[in-house]
C-alpha cells in the first residue's frame, strides 16, 4: 500500500463533543477505504503534536473551520505546508470557509472526496506578522455609535404615587444627569486607510472608506480586492483590483482574517503565496 493511501486521521475536540454521530460516520467511511490511523487530541497542543508526527501519511483533519485554519497555520509556520496536502471533512460548527473552498458538506460526502477526489493548489495570503487568510479578509467600517438609551424617571416623565417612588424616580434623574462613558466616546463613522496594492496607492486618506475585502483568486492569477470608498455615492460600484500585495495604513484599524478578528493596527501588508498549499477536493469533471 502506497504511503499516499495511509491516512492519518486528527478529530478536532469541538467536533467530538459536537456532533459525534457525524464524527463516527466520517470514521467509518474513512476506514473502509484506507488504512487509517486515528487521533483524539484533546487540546491544540495535542492537536499540533499529532500533525507534526504524522510521518509519511496523509492528514485528514475533521472538524470546525477553525480546526482547518489550525492546521494550516501550523505547517505554514513549521515551512512544511507546501509539501503537505491536507484533507478535511467538516464537522461541529458552520463550514462557510470549508465551503468556500469546494470542500463538499456533509460527513458522507467530505468523506469519500478525501478518497476519491485530487490535490488542487491553493493561494494563500501571508501578512507580515507571519498570519495566513485562506478565504476572506475583511476591513469593515468603524461601527457608529448607537444612542444611549433613556432610562425610566429621567427629566420629563410624570411624577407621582408613593414618596418611595419619588425617591426612586429622583435618584435615577441624577444619575441619568451625569455624562456616561457611551456618551463622550467620539463618534465614529468610515475609517480612512490608505490602500496600496503592488506599490501603487489606489485609496488615500482623504478618502472614507466603508470597507475593503481581499480574497484569494484562482491559483497564480494574484487576489481580488474590493474597496467601498463613501465618496463613490451610494449604488456606485466598489473599486475591484488584481494584485499580489496590499498594504493597508492610517488609523488604528481591525479586520476579520476567515473567522479571526486581530488588531487594532496601524498598518498591516498581505502577500499572494501562489499554489501555497493543497487542499484534496472533489475531481473536477
Amino acid at each position: 500500500m502506497a504511503a499516499s493511501d495511509q491516512l492519518l486521521v486528527v478529530i478536532d475536540p469541538v467536533a467530538r463533543r459536537t456532533d459525534g454521530e457525524s464524527v463516527r460516520i466520517a470514521k467509518d467511511v474513512l476506514s473502509a477505504g484506507a488504512a487509517t490511523k486515528v487521533c483524539l487530541p484533546e487540546g491544540p497542543e495535542e492537536f499540533a503534536r499529532a500533525l507534526i508526527r504524522r510521518g509519511a501519511r496523509r492528514p485528514v483533519v475533521v472538524g470546525d473551520d477553525g480546526a482547518l485554519l489550525r492546521a494550516v497555520s501550523l505547517l505554514h509556520r513549521r515551512r512544511e505546508l507546501a509539501a503537505c496536502a491536507l484533507s478535511f471533512v467538516p464537522v461541529g460548527g458552520v463550514s462557510s470557509l470549508s465551503g468556500s473552498l469546494g470542500v463538499p458538506v456533509g460527513a458522507v460526502a467530505a468523506a469519500r472526496a478525501v478518497l476519491e477526489g485530487a490535490e488542487r493548489r491553493l493561494d494563500l495570503l501571508v501578512d507580515d506578522s507571519d498570519g495566513v487568510v485562506l478565504g476572506a479578509l475583511r476591513i469593515p467600517s468603524l461601527p457608529s455609535r448607537p444612542s444611549a438609551p433613556v432610562p425610566a424617571g429621567a427629566p420629563g416623565e410624570e411624577t407621582g404615587g408613593h414618596p418611595w417612588l419619588r425617591t426612586c424616580q429622583s435618584l435615577v434623574r441624577t444619575l441619568a444627569s451625569r455624562p456616561s462613558r457611551l456618551a463622550s466616546a467620539p463618534a465614529t463613522g468610515p475609517s480612512r486607510l490608505r490602500i496600496e496594492v503592488d506599490g501603487v496607492c489606489v485609496v488615500d486618506l482623504d478618502q472614507p472608506v466603508e470597507a475593503v475585502s481581499v480574497t484569494p483568486g484562482e491559483a497564480g492569477c494574484g487576489a481580488e480586492i474590493e474597496v467601498r470608498a463613501v465618496s463613490a455615492g451610494a449604488g456606485s460600484s466598489p473599486l475591484r483590483l488584481l494584485g499580489h500585495k496590499v498594504t493597508v495604513s492610517g488609523a488604528d484599524f481591525r479586520y476579520r482574517a476567515d473567522s479571526v478578528v486581530s488588531g487594532p493596527v496601524r498598518t498591516r501588508t498581505w502577500t499572494v503565496r501562489e499554489s501555497a498549499w493543497g487542499l484534496t477536493l472533489p475531481a473536477r469533471t
